[in-house]
């Protein structure tokens, strides 16, 4: 669901930039009085692994189309929303300046859709005030549910940004009621995908570190920040994360995800023609001056894919073997997630700093 830039206006781009930002602010403040030792090296590992996990497209049987995890949900859980939101707009980052994967001019939109609709929404409006009335220890089968609604809510809110975002800048052909009536029914199944994979993970910590899903109260982190710090998990996670970028996303499905797909069956095209606009020119030298891999596979060594769009249904069909094995595509999955831990890394530290010097 990452939005290109030729969906955007620049007033809709910027504002949204501004937006995020603004978020992004408030929930470094946030974190800076964050009390967890452990928050920001597991900051860092979950970034890696959610830009690993986003690698790995699964196919929505009978659609011709695929999706991803998003992982905001997820990260809210393990986190907070705050933690959360910036790891996703870190992974988000690395995506659009090196991999080409969303536009610059999108960006603001893209950390919009999928990090405040799951960090901001979903999780405090929805996951949470179920799982206060489930009591303090619901049932597998009940969290499972609750991940599952709040992940399907999170997306389809996501989806809804995408299709309003898109209208309100007015400069794509893009029919209202097609268009939302193809983003919000893929996204749905996206969703409940997204739910399970989310309650599965989540059973997983619960058994291992269950401390670390209380965090309902300053005094909870503050309880939190005591505990033992948790190596065996960010181990796990790490070894998960490079498993899944250096191997398992050799088996992510050749099918367009469910953005493209819906514009191509709302257009009968593959892609939208770059709006004629200087600065969406500027902004894709940029982007492709920046990029060293675009589809995560080396820009000097990668052939796009053909794409055939079949003209009754407007469907793209990639067309590539499967499994797409390459050495390229782990060096960019590898890379990736190297940058993405680095990067959640230092802005932890800066800001744990900065909160030290304060005291």
């Amino acid at each position: 669901m990452h939005m290109a830039d030729a969906l955007l206006s620049p007033a809709v781009g910027a504002t949204f930039w501004l937006a995020s930002g603004a978020t992004l602010a408030w929930s470094a403040r946030q974190v800076r009085k964050d009390k967890r030792e452990y928050l920001v090296p597991l900051m860092g590992i979950l970034g890696a692994f959610v830009f690993a996990a986003m690698m790995v497209n699964f196919t929505i049987p009978g659609t011709g189309s695929s999706g991803h995890l998003g992982g905001g949900l997820l990260l809210s859980i393990l986190l907070g929303p705050s933690a959360a939101f910036i790891v996703m707009a870190s992974v988000l980052t690395v995506q659009a300046l090196f991999f080409a994967d969303g536009g610059i001019l999108a960006l603001g939109t893209n950390i919009f859709n999928l990090g405040f609709c799951t960090c901001f929404v979903a999780y405090p409006l929805i996951y949470r005030p179920l799982l206060a009335r489930a009591g303090a220890t619901p049932s597998r089968r009940r969290a499972s549910l609750m991940a599952v609604l709040a992940a399907v809510i999170g997306l389809q809110l996501g989806a809804l940004g995408v299709v309003a975002q898109t209208q309100l800048s007015g400069i794509s052909s893009l029919p209202l009621s097609t268009f939302l009536w193809l983003m919000q029914p893929m996204h749905l199944a996206i969703g409940v995908v997204e739910g399970l994979v989310t309650a599965a993970l989540i059973v997983f910590v619960r058994q291992s570190r269950p401390d670390l899903l209380m965090l309902s109260s300053e005094a909870s982190q503050a309880a939190a920040a005591r505990r033992v710090f948790p190596r065996r998990l960010i181990a796990t996670l790490g070894v998960v994360a490079l498993a899944t970028s250096g191997g398992l996303s050799w088996f992510a499905s050749s099918q367009p995800d469910g953005l493209e797909w819906s514009i191509a069956r709302t257009t009968g095209h593959a892609g939208l023609a770059s709006p004629h606009s200087k600065l969406h020119a500027k902004l894709s030298e940029l982007q492709n001056s920046l990029s060293l891999f675009v589809d995560y596979k080396l820009k000097l060594t990668s052939t796009p894919a053909a794409a055939a769009v079949v003209p009754a249904t407007g469907q793209v069909t990639p067309q590539e073997a499967w499994p797409a094995g390459d050495a390229s595509t782990s060096l960019a999955g590898l890379i990736g997630g190297v940058v993405t831990f680095t990067l959640v890394l230092a802005l932890g530290y800066v800001l744990r700093r900065k909160e030290g010097s304060a005291a």
